[in-house]
């Protein structure tokens, strides 16, 4: 069934993998970049879908609508959502795939580059939602999807501001999911490990920050400079990984993708029941005196992970 994707962060990398394979499974893209150049290259990838799909098999691809856009601007994610629904008549699936990484020590860090970062990765993506939020609600269906990183479950130096982002989306969109299950719409966040793009190929600093992280901080740069073993992923495959994602009637939550991402999430999450499990007479120690157990409590089903 033909689709209304919103697709931000389209214009190049994954997003114009994204922005590909929607057009050629037959639905209808709105493509949104703060990149107008790039914008205009993905003319070029609708013409591919086109020579892809329709010439060969006769199913008509999906139509290209773009629009420049800048997500750390509330007013203007409102018009471009807004601008879907009037393009196509409505809106089914909305893609964040925007982002921007800075490298530094979190003492070192530019205070710009800090915000840049903070505000495009963490707010746009609240933007997109809020934003999207009127139109799928009353409509009571529809998935929010947003491409994150596996650093949303980890702790690397020198990806400090990049990291705090991706921990907070990936917290945001386990709430989202849990307020929205109710109505019906979805609410994942992809968490891929290294993908082969042109970004993952720019260079990273190699200083700006005090001797004393280079065990750290500085580690990290170089062992992660142009690394084929951290750029495991290939964006093709990630978007038809997309595709059959929002296909599906019970999607989780959060995904790891790639080996590296699906070989560190239990890693980290072993690391951490360790650590919780060492200092767990410490953490009971500070209740109040003469509570009931915590686990036979309203509150305690309330907040389990598991209930929507």
């Amino acid at each position: 069934m033909s689709e209304t994707w919103f697709v931000a962060g389209a214009a190049g990398g994954l997003g114009r993998h994204l922005v590909g394979a929607a057009l050629a499974a037959g639905h209808d893209v709105l493509a949104a970049d703060i990149d107008a150049d790039g914008l205009c290259e993905l003319k070029a990838v609708e013409l591919k879908a086109v020579a892809a799909t329709g010439s060969l098999t006769g199913r008509p691809t999906g139509r290209l609508v773009t629009t420049e856009l800048d997500l750390t601007d509330r007013l203007a994610v409102d018009q471009a959502v807004r601008q879907a629904g009037t393009a196509f008549g409505g809106l089914d699936v909305v893609i964040n795939s925007a982002g921007h990484r800075g490298v530094g020590s979190v003492e070192d860090m530019d205070e710009q580059e800090w915000r840049r970062t903070i505000e495009t990765n963490l707010y746009g993506s609240i933007h997109l939602v809020r934003a999207a939020l009127p139109i799928l609600r009353p409509r009571r269906r529809g998935h929010f999807v947003q491409i994150s990183t596996i650093g949303g479950r980890r702790a690397q130096p020198g990806l400090a501001a990049y990291q705090t982002a991706a921990w907070a989306v990936g917290g945001f969109f386990e709430i989202l999911a849990r307020e929205l299950a109710p109505i019906g719409i979805h609410a994942t966040v992809l968490e891929p490990g290294g993908i082969r793009t042109a970004r993952a190929d720019q260079p990273l600093p190699t200083g700006g920050w005090h001797h004393e992280y280079e065990p750290t901080v500085g580690r990290f740069a170089r062992t992660y400079q142009r690394n084929p073993d951290v750029q495991r992923g290939d964006p093709a495959k990630i978007a038809e990984a997309v595709l059959r994602l929002t296909a599906e009637p019970d999607p989780p939550t959060r995904l790891p993708l790639g080996s590296d991402a699906v070989w560190l999430a239990p890693q980290i999450a072993a690391a951490r029941a360790a650590q919780d499990a060492a200092w767990r007479d410490l953490s009971l120690s500070t209740d109040r005196d003469g509570l009931p157990d915590f686990t036979t409590t309203e509150v305690a089903h309330m907040v389990r992970p598991d209930q929507p």
